[in-house]
């Protein structure tokens, strides 16, 4: 992927990133100061300003300086993301998989709650609108209704791509941060003394001086929603447009908290009640439009973290971490893709979160579980990424982990209480991570008891199958998947299959096998014939960001090799070839099922057990690698660990009773 225009700031490049990039964390306003205003109990200025003051410099701390200082610089060929940073540090540490999988797992969580929470708290806003206050009313079913039927049509449209709606994502956002900044001035010119809560010390006081001031961390965290997401779309924009846009973003964020801090002030009350200051600031005339505006902008803040689900998933598919399900790519647009089965999970948990909550408050306070630990993750990989990779010196490094997991662990902290009223969607997290854990612990055992044999000891016997005319012709060219990285070593099964199970006599045999790269975007390819006209190797070698459509790759790789006289494919039918038709090509799939003539040990019996549970529950192989049916031939082979040998039988001689 040519990532080269990523590296100029660009008018073009600006309003993408705006679009993509701060969809989630510029909708936070709707809801963070209401949630900590809510859960402080009151509106006194110790609050008001203590609150703003955190909310400030979380921002800067989380926000400004672990994500757009320090963690835009792991990007891995301009790609970002909890598993570009994985295949980035994967080699310093066997157990780095651990973070890499709790982050991606809590990450993909977030995605059942925060677009709930952005739409709800936009359509609630309309009870402010003159003749809609007994109608609009927060939580009832009316609000509901209408918050289902957008986040249903989002998800019905994912099937058709945003490369139509693409282009009007950063036009919108931009009018909304600039919205947001406009009314938070207009109501900072009428009490200027809200300056005053940038001080952090008010942040502190509100700390250790409130009776639930350290407990208010959990909602002030609601402001740095979608921070590990913009991580995770740096490929999308690059790294210098999305540090020069934050810029615009943040002080339009912080003009907002600040007016409405102001506004809160101005009122001089101790109680607002159910009042949301957001939409308090916003002069009657405009709230309809407003709102209009909040609900667009909510609705491209699910978008991007829907989109980000894509592509989280598809590298874990890569990275193999995720069963092969189905992908799909609805438009040319490079790296737009759209999976089925996420598509439609996604879906189903933010139905769940709508019905179960109902309002944009319940919402609120089971948020911000899930994502502590995925940005404490994050913090895990970059402390390796800094020392090993950066090289940066250990007493930089172990600071900079110090605060980050100080700031962190005390959001955690501040947070698990709400794991309580989260308890039904717990399952939807651990689910995702114990699906990731799962797939790649089986993976490891499995490859632990492949048998690879010398391939090249095995030609002589391949070229006597394929000129034996007495066994029917299996197919002109017969291909199969091998995972040996050597050329020379083939799978002791993948022979089993062709001399063993129903013999397959080809004229070519062609052995395929890919290797995953920690670039993303890798595309390249090598051709070894081990015996000429014979038997054939082809290596790709794929970025974790490329889905492996063997089909289509060794179509190309095929038309290559004719192009360049390497390679005849005329039939060797004699009622064929006179026609220069082309010959025929067949996949073979070796599906494996478990066994139950073995004895695994508690925990891999389990791994196992779930291992083909779960592959049976997704999609077949052959799909999964893009091969079509027509030409594939799927043999399914017991899993078998005990070889015939270890099976204590004594033969003898006995009668039977006739």
């Amino acid at each position: 992927m040519d990532t080269s225009h990523f590296k100029k700031v660009t008018a073009a490049g600006l309003f993408i990133t705006l679009g993509i990039i701060f969809g989630d964390i510029g909708t936070s306003p709707l809801y963070t100061l209401q949630t900590i205003l809510k859960e402080g109990g009151s509106a006194t200025e110790d609050l008001v300003l203590g609150a703003i003051s955190c909310v400030f410099w979380t921002l800067t701390l989380q926000t400004t300086f672990k994500y757009i200082l320090i963690t835009l610089n792991a990007d891995n060929k301009g790609e970002g993301g909890i598993f570009s940073l994985y295949a980035l540090v994967r080699r310093y540490g066997k157990k780095l998989v651990f973070p890499a999988i709790i982050g991606a797992g809590t990450l993909l969580a977030d995605g059942i709650i925060t677009p709930p929470i952005s739409i709800t708290s936009a359509i609630e806003g309309l009870n402010g609108v003159k003749g809609l206050q007994n109608i609009i009313i927060p939580g009832n079913n009316l609000v509901v209704e209408l918050v289902l039927v957008i986040i249903i049509l989002l998800f019905i449209f994912q099937r058709f791509g945003t490369k139509v709606v693409g282009g009007a994502f950063g036009p919108i956002m931009f009018i909304w941060f600039m919205m947001l900044g406009v009314l938070g001035i207009n109501q900072i010119i009428h009490y200027p003394q809200i300056f005053a809560a940038l001080n952090p010390i008010y942040g502190w006081r509100l700390l250790t001086e409130h009776p639930k001031g350290f407990w208010l961390l959990g909602a002030v965290f609601l402001c740095t929603t979608g921070a590990e997401a913009l991580y995770s779309d740096l490929g999308h924009c690059g790294r210098k447009n999305i540090q020069v846009s934050w810029i615009f973003v943040k002080t339009t964020l912080v003009l907002n908290y600040l007016g409405q801090g102001a506004w809160v002030l101005l009122q001089h009350k101790e109680h607002l009640g159910d009042i949301n200051p957001f939409f308090e600031i916003v002069p009657h005339g405009f709230l309809l439009p407003s709102i209009i505006v909040a609900t667009m902008a909510s609705i491209i803040a699910s978008q991007a973290l829907i989109s980000g689900s894509f592509t989280l998933i598809s590298e874990a598919i890569s990275l193999n971490f995720w069963p092969r399900v189905k992908v799909k790519f609805p438009t040319t647009v490079r790296g737009q893709i759209y999976i089925p089965s996420i598509n439609w999970i996604l879906c189903i948990g933010c139905i769940m979160v709508v019905l179960y909550f109902r309002t944009s408050e319940a919402m609120t306070a089971a948020y911000g579980f899930s994502i502590t630990i995925a940005m404490l993750m994050t913090t895990i990989l970059m402390y390796y990424f800094l020392r090993y990779v950066k090289h940066y010196p250990l007493i930089i490094v172990t600071l900079i982990l110090i605060v980050f997991l100080s700031v962190e662990t005390s959001f955690f902290i501040a947070n698990a209480v709400k794991i309580l009223k989260r308890l039904m969607f717990l399952v939807f997290e651990v689910g995702l991570i114990f699906t990731m854990y799962i797939w790649y612990s089986a993976r490891k055992i499995n490859n632990r008891f492949l048998n690879f044999i010398d391939l090249k000891e095995h030609i002589p016997l391949i070229e006597d199958l394929s000129s034996d005319n007495s066994i029917p012709k299996f197919a002109t060219h017969l291909i199969y998947l091998t995972k040996a990285n050597r050329a020379s070593q083939i799978e002791q099964k993948v022979l089993y299959s062709i001399f063993s199970r129903n013999p397959k006599r080809a004229d070519i045999y062609w052995f395929v096998h890919i290797e995953r790269t920690d670039d993303p975007y890798t595309m390249e390819y090598s051709v070894e014939e081990l015996r000429n006209d014979k038997v054939i190797r082809v290596e790709f070698r794929l970025g974790f960001r490329i889905q492996p459509r063997v089909n289509l790759m060794f179509r190309k790789v095929v038309q290559e090799m004719v192009a360049n006289k390497e390679l005849d494919i005329t039939s060797r039918y004699p009622s064929l070839s006179k026609h220069n038709l082309a010959a025929d090509f067949k996949f073979v799939i070796l599906e494996k099922f478990l066994s139950y003539d073995n004895e695994f040990s508690v925990r891999d019996g389990f791994i196992l057990n779930s291992y083909f549970a779960i592959k049976h529950l997704s999609i077949s192989d052959h799909k999964a690698f893009g091969l079509d049916t027509s030409d594939t031939v799927v043999e399914k082979m017991p899993f078998v660990v005990a070889p015939i040998s270890s099976i204590a039988l004594k033969r003898t001689s006995f009668k039977t009773d006739s």
